[in-house]
């Protein structure tokens, strides 16, 4: 047990790339990231004061004119920030126990996706597809609009999904030097992946030895046939070249946004034989409300399953 600061090798990072919606400062949203890591560290690896090096990568500001703010006399502005990083209650924090449901379920999210994407590449059902993601996942829709185009870091006017993929690629090629843990939340896990992708292709000699997903759709028949235009990829999506150790997906069964928690029979190895690992786990993040939000990025970065993985790299 760890009694004081864990040292940890310096030449690590960690690189944070948030989700869906719009978003509070990038300093904010930040700091919650690292003090759920931390929090996550401390009550499940029992280190009293990690110390880690940790940067997220913000596109949110990209998309949104005005960010979220956490000022409660303005608690009925549109921009009024309703889920702010809260520490778990006591005890809340619990490691996900597998049970047989789990292997039936899987077994029964294999066959749907299949069917679902075999109806979708066969029907084409793009109309109703875009219709529904406009609605549900707006930022989602943005991402793969072809006609989208927003002015990007420079000021130059560009596809949006290759705008966001920037942010990423600018931040890995930055720390390049560095052991690199990539964790990518909701629609960041797209904008990763893709953007890992794209370094493959373009600098091989870069390495990123953790990929982690967490509340990912990345096994969403529409996200996967979305992969597969672009690539050209047949009929099979992979882990990127560029993950040299592990990737593993960390998903809630309740979480509505990685609704098929189980990526590994959707993606497979890559020359390095790095698959993607899925991992349940329970996400104990609530609402000031108290009403739970399975979703919450806070949530996975204090899970214990995420903890272990997290002091696994660090201590490497």
């Amino acid at each position: 047990m760890a009694t004081g600061n864990q040292e940890w090798q310096v030449e690590s990072i960690i690189l944070g790339i948030h989700g869906l919606n719009n978003k509070p400062p990038q300093a904010q949203i930040e700091d919650w990231w690292r003090a759920a890591i931390t929090e996550g560290l401390q009550k499940n690896c029992q280190i009293v004061n990690p110390e880690f090096h940790f940067e997220l990568v913000y596109w949110a500001d990209l998309l949104y004119k005005y960010s979220l703010h956490d000022d409660t006399d303005f608690s009925f502005d549109p921009l009024y920030n309703s889920q702010p990083y809260r520490p778990a209650q006591s005890g809340a924090i619990k490691e996900y126990k597998d049970g047989w449901l789990d292997s039936l379920q899987r077994g029964s999210f294999d066959v749907l996706g299949k069917t679902a994407d075999s109806l979708r590449l066969r029907f084409e059902i793009e109309i109703l597809s875009d219709v529904l993601l406009s609605r549900l996942l707006r930022d989602l829709h943005f991402y793969y609009d072809g006609d989208r185009f927003i002015n990007n870091r420079q000021g130059q006017s560009e596809l949006a999904r290759l705008a966001l993929r920037r942010e990423l690629n600018a931040a890995i090629r930055r720390h390049a030097s560095k052991q690199m843990m990539v964790v990518a939340h909701s629609m960041g896990s797209i904008v990763a992946y893709d953007a890992l992708r794209d370094l493959g292709q373009r600098d091989p000699d870069l390495e990123v030895p953790y990929f982690v997903t967490i509340g990912a759709p990345l096994g969403l028949p529409y996200v996967k046939t979305k992969i597969i235009q672009e690539r050209g990829y047949d009929p099979r999506v992979r882990t990127p070249s560029l993950v040299t150790e592990r990737w593993v997906n960390f998903a809630d069964k309740r979480d509505t946004i990685a609704v098929d928690a189980h990526l590994a029979d959707d993606y497979g190895a890559n020359r390095l034989g790095v698959q993607v690992e899925d991992d349940l786990i329970a996400n104990d993040f609530m609402l000031r409300d108290g009403q739970p939000n399975y979703h919450k990025s806070y949530g996975y970065l204090r899970a214990p399953e995420f903890s272990r993985l997290v002091k696994e790299f660090l201590s490497r």
